[in-house]
């Protein structure tokens, strides 16, 4: 239902942008622990990411950074004009906006793209975001749920938060993220909130948010009728909150037992045995100060999750790596999982 209005309101934004020289939104895909099955009762926030497409006459060029291990990386998307000559002398009435500047400002109504939503010929997360925010709320308008709901913008600078509240029900939390693809993969440069130290407006992060919904999705169809793995994650993602321990990383113990232990041993009469598991689990990376991330040269992730060959082929990514660094973080770690 939710998926179902975000599309609406695209649809609606596509309607009020058709005409201009900005970014095409493109359909969007439910993800995080709301669209894996896992979010945590009275907790929800439904994340979707909507891929950006660059409009007619320019190009997104993806410049990753090279300090970090991959999907621990940041990028910038670089806009460029596209030379369109070619075009223009086989259909005569397609202008190259690179050597016909003046066209873009004939044809097309707003704002020029690189001097609105850039900085410096870089895609900027936080205009782009302001824009984004700008076109829903002007968007709701001409849906029909308007006129029975209200749409409240949340605070964000860098996705566009949404509290949606009906005369009947409870509020709804909605999270719009944008991104861009890289390549033909399924990994993405989003807008998701960036870590202390990235403070660029120019900076986007690097995610395989939607290479794990599909593995859910694939679990979900593989696991027996009323496997505990969800209520499982559902229960920890609760539990660990306060603690050094991310709902994330109970999320990846989980990931790895789900490719370790036979789908039949995770029934729902099983489940005090697989909570042991995860338990057991856990302690045994904090042993090792080591959690490797999931999809990274891990030759247990289902050959139906569409992987990137430099992500089968890549080094492990040790999730606890903080914790071999400082001493105090992992006494703090063992601390909170004696309490767990």
């Amino acid at each position: 239902v939710v998926q179902a209005l975000v599309e609406d309101l695209l649809h609606a934004c596509h309607l009020l942008t058709s005409k201009t020289l900005l970014p095409r939104l493109e359909p969007c895909i439910g993800v995080g622990s709301a669209f894996e099955g896992w979010s945590p009762r009275g907790n929800t926030v439904y994340s979707l990411l909507v891929p950006l497409k660059p409009p007619t006459g320019h190009s997104f060029h993806l410049e990753l950074g090279t300090g970090g291990e991959l999907l621990d990386r940041h990028g910038r998307v670089r806009v460029q004009l596209e030379c369109a000559c070619q075009r223009e002398k086989l259909l005569g009435y397609a202008l190259c906006f690179l050597h016909h500047p003046e066209a873009e400002l004939g044809r097309h109504e707003g704002p020029d793209f690189l001097q609105y939503l850039c900085t410096h010929s870089y895609l900027d997360v936080e205009k782009t975001s302001c824009w984004l925010q700008l076109v829903v709320m002007n968007a709701w308008l001409l849906l029909p749920p308007s006129h029975r709901c209200k749409l409240r913008l949340l605070p964000s600078s860098r996705s566009c938060k949404l509290r949606l509240t009906s005369a009947s029900g409870g509020p709804l939390f909605i999270d719009i993220l944008l991104g861009v693809q890289q390549g033909d993969s399924r990994i993405y440069l989003t807008s998701q909130e960036a870590e202390a130290g990235l403070t660029s407006s120019t900076t986007w992060l690097e995610s395989c948010a939607v290479l794990e919904v599909l593995f859910f999705r694939f679990m979900a169809r593989q696991a027996p009728r009323g496997s505990c793995h969800l209520e499982c994650l559902q229960l920890f993602a609760r539990l660990v909150k306060g603690t050094s321990f991310s709902s994330y990383c109970l999320k990846t113990v989980v990931m790895h037992l789900l490719t370790t232990i036979t789908l039949s041993s995770w029934h729902r009469a099983d489940m005090v045995e697989r909570l042991n598991d995860v338990l057991h689990y856990l302690h045994h990376c904090l042993e090792r100060k080591q959690l490797h991330h999931f999809l990274l040269g891990n030759e247990r992730v289902p050959r139906e999750v569409p992987l990137p060959p430099a992500f089968r082929a890549a080094r492990p990514l040790n999730l606890f790596q903080h914790m071999a660094q400082e001493p105090d973080a992992h006494t703090q770690a063992l601390r909170d999982f004696r309490e767990l």
